[in-house]
């Protein structure tokens, strides 16, 4: 397992993290206690040191989970994150795949804090992100309240965990670039690198923070989940709802890219992982691991020597070309919080010298 020290600090993190969202919901099927904790721990005999929950994943059930798993390695082992934001008592959710009430409040942050310290068990997060922040809750007194929780003890450093759709570039580079951020946490994998890249540019260039890339098989494509463009997606599979080009063409862009997946004797997803740890300031890496063979193909992947410049170069040509394929394979369009519409077209957007 490779480690990484987070620019800026002193939190060394694992290129492996293990986000146990799916314990949460039943987007990925459902698990029983024993099932899930059965994972966690293996992830940790495989080097696994950062686990990354939130109170909104099966409103609390993810992190009492995680503390299961802290009991097993020792609290000294492991980085812990959390995140913070949503208010699971005025509205706890229901089915279906929608937004809830969000308090970014000093007051909310507080109570927020003191309950998933409770529920994991710790005196201390490691890393405390902001849950599907918007642009227009970064207000002073939040921060300020954070660097207070720091100076208390209860927290060692904050992020923001962007979402739930892909881009939100604003919140991501004002989180890095004027706020101080230790990590900004996005959709980021090789079909759909905007604004990841962007956002590891910016801290690769301030030497401060860096980069959690969340959805690094692109909802499952590069997991190679799906037989066919035909395939039918069931009422509760959150993925129904993406672009149908997202799966037509994220299948032709696999043969595209096996070539050279198999000349350096990995699985796609595993190239996939990576392509992603090759990127500069990405510090840390956290696919949907629903079973032991995940955490072992994916640690695998882990303790892999980075990709050369050749074959990093090969991929960027293809994918700034669409891999050929046309504009319909074009990545889908980036939510955005200062566009009018509240999107625009997928793309880089260079990032400034200053």
């Amino acid at each position: 397992m490779q480690y990484r020290t987070i620019p800026g600090t002193d939190l060394k993190v694992s290129v492996l993290g293990f986000g146990n969202f799916p314990f949460g919901t039943n987007w990925w099927g459902t698990f029983t206690d024993a099932e899930a904790i059965r994972i966690q721990n293996d992830a940790v005999d495989r080097g696994v040191n950062l686990f990354d929950s939130a109170p909104a994943y099966g409103n609390g059930r993810a992190e009492r989970l995680l503390a299961e798993t802290i009991r097993y390695a020792g609290r000294e082992n492991l980085a812990i994150s959390t995140k913070f934001g949503y208010d699971l008592e005025l509205d706890p959710g229901g089915a279906g795949h929608r937004e809830r009430r969000q308090d970014f409040s000093p007051a909310f942050v507080r109570r927020d804090l003191e309950k998933a310290l409770e529920r994991i068990g710790v005196e201390t997060i490691d890393l405390y992100q902001a849950h599907n922040i918007r642009l227009h809750h970064f207000q002073d007194e939040l921060f300020e309240c954070l660097e207070r929780l720091r100076e208390e003890g209860k927290i060692r450093y904050w992020g923001v965990a962007l979402g739930p759709a892909i881009g939100w570039r604003e919140e991501g580079r004002a989180a890095l670039a004027e706020r101080g951020a230790a990590t900004v946490q996005t959709v980021f994998n090789v079909y759909e690198q905007d604004p990841g890249r962007e956002l590891c540019e910016i801290a690769a260039r301030r030497n401060a923070g860096g980069v959690i890339a969340r959805v690094p098989t692109n909802s499952g494509i590069l997991d190679e989940e799906f037989a066919s463009a035909d395939h039918v997606f069931p009422e509760w599979d959150h993925r129904k709802f993406r672009d149908r080009n997202w799966l037509v063409y994220g299948l032709e862009k696999n043969e595209a890219l096996r070539p050279i997946a198999q000349r350096h004797n990995c699985s796609l997803r595993q190239f996939a992982f990576r392509w992603l740890a090759a990127q500069p300031a990405l510090v840390s890496i956290e696919p949907n691991l629903l079973s032991t063979q995940d955490v072992a193909d994916f640690a695998e992947a882990a303790d892999q020597p980075f990709l050369d410049d050749h074959t990093l170069e090969q991929v960027q040509v293809l994918y700034d070309n669409d891999f050929y394929l046309g504009e319909d394979a074009h990545p889908c369009p980036l939510k955005s919080s200062v566009v009018p519409g509240g999107a625009e077209r997928s793309g880089y957007q260079p990032v400034a010298t200053a």
